[in-house]
């Protein structure tokens, strides 16, 4: 049997599968609510993992999560491989589509493993259990003579063996075991190795379509003129040119812009080249950087909301004069997946099909069914390949787009945008101005900590101060606070959220304090950190990794941060040196994660590698910035990425552990801005606070 395309099975498909002649062995294993407070949303889990073992030994598992990068339809099959003791060879994995059966599909928040960790378990030694009680009936032996290995089971007296695929037919009809026992993580022999890739192939042949690339029979494809301005509006067009460009179907305004549609893609965007547009830039046409920054600083002076207090750190920072007063400010900063969003939808026989490259399909059923007015046996959802997301698919307004056009016509639309459109109409990092105030006491270790944040405004705090309250520093008096001011900027979660800002705070600002009291950096966390058995295992390990403690080559310093988020721990080790005054080189990242039970470790060091360079594009070029109400990047020459000639080696260690997984995809993220920063304040004697230092 050809192993299908991932991206191209549908659950409709699947179920065909599962009723084929091939297929024996179907199990809806039943799971257990999970509510995760750390991710992105609350994530509350009622799912059906499906598990297929066809005649032919071919295992398969539908995936509810999106895959974008992250290698989950790597790792979660090799969880539920290991206690099924599945021949790895035979294992395949399609994409599910929308299900209510399987619970929120929200795919961020360095969630998926974590998740489904103990499910994937229980599911796979369940239906191991089941196909070992089939070949004991089959052979009437006790079912404590046979054993499973590698999609066969054996009698341990006897010669006899049936694979998987044999014995599936009688297991159907088995009772499901109930409190199955699951394996010693020392005698994993899946999990925990580095395995390449289940879509590898696919790539590499083509055959794996993402949602640009896809097509059905009749297809057009849509391109919008976008309102440029954050709070503007469509005054008039004249579509008259537009219309006599060749191949161009129709023009039809909707809440975003104006809309051409095309053949093809090259004739819906030479007929909005053709299309004239008059916008009104609304109230906020005048609004630049420079005016958000005034009002995030002049919102110190409201009265704010405090999220954490302890101690008295008014009485402390008024009796001690030892103290470290800095202001740090990050600009937006955009996602710029290598793939711009896009979506196709298809009205027909009376419902809303969508195909989208989302990590969030539920956004994109509800948008559908307050665009439409549709109730929820007339949507459709279908999640496609994306490349890239980093929090920027969570959002839906691509699918508004494709469900507005597409509402016109009896065709499928497939609505794309430029690389252009996409950074300059994204749902941004948020800006933020940060402002600390620490003492130190006696014994040159902090005595009182003050942080305040000021940002946008959002619906909860956690955009802009994720990651302030978590610090692990044996800090007696702590306030942590924030502000918020109205900005019409569109905001979303950036890889690691506001621990990405509030990381870097508290790490430089720790750093400084070290350099203030006279004592090593590393050491200076050491003692700080002694209470802190997993900050201390990542922070000894990267430490010892990269040879801190020895001097490195001529020119070149170091600098290191710790962090926590995600539930993981993450320690970097920057080493630089300066090429001119203000530029500099980084020769190498030593980064030490402790992420519980590694699953793949290719697949960790790929998350690993991937936030050092998102961490560090934030630091040398990262900005978004806003003029006359409008975003002024426009692409990879004004919103510059790392180059690969700035590119430094990167040397990554996992802590051992066989404590349940934890997230991966953000945690590097936090970390590697401070450590650069630490590293250039050994070169140069200051903290630079303000990003990017290119910028």
């Amino acid at each position: 049997m050809t192993k299908p395309n991932p991206s191209l099975i549908s659950r409709r498909d699947f179920i065909k599968l599962g009723s084929g002649s091939t297929a024996a062995l179907v199990l809806g294993l039943s799971l257990s609510d999970c509510k995760d407070s750390e991710s992105i949303e609350e994530f509350t889990f009622t799912p059906n993992i499906y598990v297929s073992i066809g005649t032919d030994d071919t295992v398969t598992i539908v995936m509810p999560r999106s895959e974008m990068g992250q290698k989950i339809f790597t790792a979660l099959p090799m969880i539920l491989a290991e206690e099924l003791e599945a021949d790895w060879d035979k294992i395949q994995v399609v994409q599910g589509d929308l299900n209510e059966a399987f619970g929120s599909q929200t795919t961020g928040g360095s969630a998926s493993i974590r998740t489904q960790y103990d499910r994937l378990r229980e599911a796979g030694a369940t239906v191991k259990t089941l196909l070992v009680q089939a070949a004991a009936l089959k052979w009437a032996v006790p079912y404590e003579e046979c054993y499973a290995r590698e999609g066969i089971v054996y009698h341990k007296n006897s010669d006899r063996k049936l694979s998987y695929g044999k014995l599936a037919s009688i297991a159907v009809d088995l009772p499901t075991p109930e409190n199955v026992v699951l394996k010693d993580p020392k005698d994993f022999k899946i999990i925990g190795r580095s395995i390449k890739s289940l879509d590898t192939a696919f790539k590499l042949d083509g055959s794996l379509k993402f949602g640009y690339d896809f097509q059905l029979p009749g297809m057009l494809t849509a391109v919008i003129e976008r309102i440029p301005t954050f709070e503007g509006s469509v005054l008039s067009f004249d579509d008259t040119e537009a219309r006599k460009v060749a191949g161009v179907v129709d023009v039809v305004q909707v809440s975003s812009g104006v809309a051409v549609v095309g053949e093809d893609t090259w004739s819906a965007l030479q007929g909005r080249k053709a299309l004239k547009v008059s916008f009104d830039p609304g109230k906020s046409g005048d609004l630049s950087s420079v005016d958000i920054s005034r009002d995030f600083r002049t919102a110190f002076e409201n009265k704010g909301n405090i999220i954490q207090d302890d101690g008295n750190v008014d009485k402390v920072l008024a009796a001690d004069d030892r103290r470290l007063a800095l202001e740090f400010e990050m600009p937006y900063l955009d996602h710029a997946p290598q793939e711009p969003n896009n979506c196709t939808v298809h009205f027909h026989d009376n419902i809303c099909e969508i195909w989208a490259p989302t990590q969030n399909p539920n956004a994109s059923f509800n948008a559908a069914k307050q665009v439409t007015g549709f109730d929820d046996s007339r949507v459709l959802i279908h999640t496609l390949r994306m490349g890239g997301a980093f929090g920027r698919r969570l959002q839906a307004d691509y699918t508004i787009d494709a469900v507005e056009v597409a509402s016109h016509f009896q065709v499928p639309i497939k609505v794309i945008r430029t690389r252009d459109e996409d950074i300059r109409h994204g749902f941004y990092r948020p800006a933020s101005v940060h402002r600390i105030n620490c003492t130190l006491g006696e014994d040159k270790y902090p005595s009182a900590w003050e942080h305040w944040v000021s940002g946008p405004w959002s619906r909860g705090n956690g955009m802009i101060t994720g990651g302030a309250t978590d610090l692990a520093y044996d800090i007696p008096n702590i306030r942590i606070g924030y502000v918020m001011t109205e900005v019409p900027v569109p905001i979303g979660a950036w890889r690691s959220v506001g621990h990405t800002l509030n990381g870097f705070v508290n790490e430089t600002t720790i750093d400084a304090l070290a350099t203030k009291a006279g004592i090593d950096p590393y050491a200076y966390r050491r003692e700080l950190l002694k209470n802190q058995p997993r900050h201390l295992g990542v922070l000894d390990l990267v430490a010892e990794k990269s040879h801190w403690g020895t001097a490195p080559e001529s020119g070149r310093a170091r600098g290191i941060a710790v962090h926590y988020s995600f539930r993981s721990y993450c320690a970097m080790v920057a080493e630089v040196s300066q090429v001119s005054p203000g530029k500099f080189r980084i020769h190498k990242m030593t980064a030490a994660i402790d992420c519980g039970q590694v699953i793949n470790p290719d697949g960790v060091r790929s998350q690993i590698e991937g936030g050092i360079v998102m961490g560090l594009t934030a630091v040398f070029h990262g900005k978004i910035t806003i003029e006359k109400g409008r975003v002024k990047q426009s692409n990879f020459h004004n919103y510059k990425l790392l180059r690969m000639d700035e590119m430094p080696i990167i040397d990554v260690h996992m802590v051992p552990s066989e404590e349940a997984p934890t997230g991966v995809g953000e945690p590097p993220v936090p970390p590697t801005p401070p450590a650069l920063i630490n590293a250039i304040a050994a070169l140069t004697g200051e903290y630079i606070t303000r990003l990017p230092i290119n910028g």
